[in-house]
């Protein structure tokens, strides 16, 4: 455990300050203010399959998307707002937009001061519409520098572990067949959290041994029936729980996590960077996610906090096109877990960026996110 001291030093840090290359800061000072311009709009995301979770059910996303237009180069970012943080797509449209020329006026080379007054700007209640800004703005500034974001914060793409790929509640006998369909992906991640859990688990265990990581997104709200769930779960071959219980029972889930063997992450629970330190009693590791974070500044910021505390850090994301994914996946060298399939969930995914192949991870290594415009596909 990290002393408040250290841990407040760490909190307040600039993250990126220390691991920017060399030349990065000399360009920076270097540049000269010129005019920019921010677009914003929303895309609704057609899932492949009815997505359902313990908390809603839907065959479609909306998505906040921004255009961050300066010196002849486009930045591109993504943010998924969801009702489960209080957060509406229309809603983060609208405060980008009113502050989209204050945007636009800030310098993008003093990024760090420049991110934190648009985070001001924004306020706290919209992560999400913080997260495509700071995404447009680091695309925008890794093609200026004619650079991947990986090489940007010093990591080697190989360094990512696997992605996992989910599969949502469903009857026995779809799930079956998403499991199926998922058979090129070495790890699943299957959701649960309702009194149908052991039917769905058999389900996937009737297809594959392969290993299954679970997602009970709140659903347990009785700390036995967590651990009952939990010790079964360990002899189907689940290898971690993700949030378990609902985020403010953190003594419940203190108290399960004695009870059982697995690791637990905390995903709902951990919406801030200052809620870190506090989990590491009741859970073993946070689910690092840009839209929760407010994008890639403050997610790198996450990850490095987690590990200060001893934590273990996967890299999740929400139902998004490739543009919030490879985002994430720029970081995934520095996690230990990583769940980046949102993309592969949507049918209509208007860029091509991150690919997998059997789960690992094949990042582009033109600038910026690298990017490219899927053939018709309007942006």
């Amino acid at each position: 455990m990290i002393n408040r001291r250290d841990w407040l030093k760490l909190a307040g840090a600039s993250s990126l300050a220390a691991v920017a290359p060399r030349g990065t800061f000399a360009a920076m000072r270097d540049a000269t203010p010129h005019s920019a311009s921010v677009h914003c709009e929303l895309k609704r995301l057609m899932l492949r399959h009815t997505w359902t979770t313990v908390m809603s059910s839907s065959t479609y996303r909306d998505t906040v998307h921004v255009q961050y237009q300066r010196d002849g180069a486009t930045g591109y970012g993504e943010g998924a707002p969801i009702v489960r943080y209080k957060e509406y797509p229309e809603q983060a449209k609208k405060a980008i937009d009113a502050i989209s020329d204050r945007i636009a006026e800030r310098d993008p080379w003093s990024y760090v001061k420049t991110l934190a007054a648009i985070r001001h700007g924004l306020g706290d209640h919209e992560r999400a519409a913080m997260a495509a800004v700071d995404i447009a703005l680091f695309d925008w500034l890794g093609k200026k520098m004619d650079m991947p974001l990986y090489r940007f914060f010093g990591l080697d793409p190989a360094d990512a572990p696997v992605t996992d790929f989910s599969i949502g509640i469903d009857t026995p006998e779809i799930t079956r067949e998403k499991t199926r369909e998922a058979k090129d992906f070495p790890i699943l991640k299957v959701k649960v959290g309702l009194k149908t859990d052991e039917a769905t688990i058999e389900a996937v265990r009737s297809v594959t041994k392969k290993p299954i990581r679970v997602d009970a997104n709140e659903g347990w709200t009785d700390k036995e029936e967590a651990i009952r769930k939990i010790n079964w779960l360990e002899k189907q071959g689940i290898v971690l729980v993700e949030q378990p219980m609902p985020a403010h029972m953190i003594e419940e889930t203190k108290y399960v996590r004695s009870k059982v063997h697995l690791p637990i992450i905390a995903d709902e629970a951990c919406t801030q960077a200052s809620m870190i330190p506090k989990l590491t009693e009741a859970y073993d590791g946070v689910n690092v996610k840009l839209d929760k974070a407010g994008g890639i500044l403050e997610g790198h910021r996450w990850i490095e906090i987690a590990r200060a505390c001893n934590l273990k850090v996967m890299i999740g994301c929400m139902v998004s096109s490739s543009c919030s994914i490879t985002a994430a996946a720029h970081l995934a060298p520095l996690v230990d877990f990583i769940d980046l399939d949102g993309d592969l969930l949507i049918s209509n995914d208007p860029y091509i960026g991150v690919k997998v192949d059997h789960g690992k991870l094949i990042l582009p290594t033109g600038p910026g996110l690298g990017l490219t415009l899927r053939q018709g596909a309007s942006v």
